[in-house]
């Protein structure tokens, strides 16, 4: 084994009420049951070997459609897998996506990526499919939340929004899905600031990319500041058009000119994100066992290694039965803090 190393719709959360829309795909997946030689240069090739679709529960432009697609590349550059395809099933947190999958029962050739943002969807939308009802493959990264703003925004630190935070907390503030960590930073960041973050004006978008097209417009309705992937930012960033306020993360990310908020006095706002993927339920062992080989021949190669430089992301491998222990304990953690926060209700 190896060693160890946004993503909802439009809405306002709060007094002003919750609009999520579950938006769905069409995913229509075709397999022949027929024996090939594959990727992996074996005899007899297994299905997952021949074709694997890889469910990206968001929108294009997010960090699980990011997450998705270099699994893609990787094990399309690697010939581990014959054919890759990505598929987004945006919507609800990411819960469409893991419904749709949920109900591909026993199918082999597909698996989906997830993360904290599908807790987070899970226990905001009440969700009858939970992570636990679907087969786990494998955690894969660690992936870190930036504060952003426009350039030409007039709060040049986090401090300098904090302060008209505080004379209006009605100020909205922009991320992906209802529940995801962009939303759960925002309440923790409120929270340090003094703020009540059940009174938080959170505006919930279906992806980085529906966030940042909010961030760079001047229309009504659009948001001034915003927290989400670093991915989702990362080139707008570099060119000069949003400005990093400050980065959840244990330390600087290379080549971000931002502190951390632990730097800047608010260390408890540092919920991190990671991703990982998921398989259909009612398959059997030795077809999880294949998933997995996949994904760890994936892991360990170089094009993904490459990803992960690129990405900023923090390599976090852990197998089934340990992806299994933590997405137990991170269920219960991400309710404790959503109920801390006055986010859902306490059961």
């Amino acid at each position: 084994m190896p060693g160890p190393g946004g993503e909802g719709g439009p809405g306002v959360i709060g007094d002003r009420g919750l609009l999520v829309p579950a938006v769905g795909a069409v995913l229509v997946l075709t397999t022949g049951f027929f024996a090939v030689q594959d990727a992996a240069g074996q005899d007899e090739g297994s299905l997952s070997r021949s074709a694997l679709t890889v469910i990206a529960p968001a929108a294009a432009g997010g960090g699980w459609d990011l997450a998705a697609r270099e699994f893609q590349q990787a094990t399309r550059t690697e010939s581990i897998v014959n054919s890759v395809q990505v598929v987004n099933v945006p919507g609800a947190g990411g819960t469409i996506g893991l419904g749709r999958l949920h109900r591909l029962e026993g199918d082999t050739t597909s698996v989906m990526v997830t993360g904290a943002a599908m807790v987070g969807g899970i226990e905001m939308g009440g969700s009858s499919v939970r992570l636990s009802d679907v087969t786990p493959v494998a955690r894969l990264t660690d992936d870190y939340q930036v504060i952003a703003v426009p350039a030409d925004s007039p709060w040049q630190t986090l401090d300098d929004f904090l302060e008209d935070w505080r004379e209006d907390p009605d100020l909205p503030v922009g991320g992906g899905s209802a529940g995801s960590p962009d939303h759960l930073v925002a309440g923790q960041l409120a929270e340090a600031a003094g703020l009540d973050p059940s009174g938080l004006h959170y505006t919930p978008h279906a992806g980085g990319g529906e966030l940042t097209l909010s961030l760079l417009s001047d229309a009504q309705g659009t948001v001034r500041i915003g927290v989400s992937g670093f991915n989702d930012f990362r080139d707008l960033i570099a060119g000069d058009r949003l400005r990093a306020l400050a980065v959840v993360a244990p330390d600087r990310l290379d080549g971000v000119d931002a502190p951390t908020t632990e730097e800047l006095g608010y260390p408890s706002v540092d919920l991190v994100n990671w991703r990982g993927i998921v398989a259909a339920p009612g398959i059997t062992a030795e077809e999880q066992a294949e998933l997995v080989e996949i994904t760890e021949e994936m892991y360990e190669a170089d094009s993904w290694q490459e990803a992960i430089d690129r990405n900023h992301w923090d390599p976090s491998w852990a197998g089934p039965e340990e992806f299994t222990r933590f997405l137990d304990e991170e269920e219960t953690r991400i309710r404790t803090l959503m109920i801390d926060l006055g986010l859902i209700d306490r059961p």
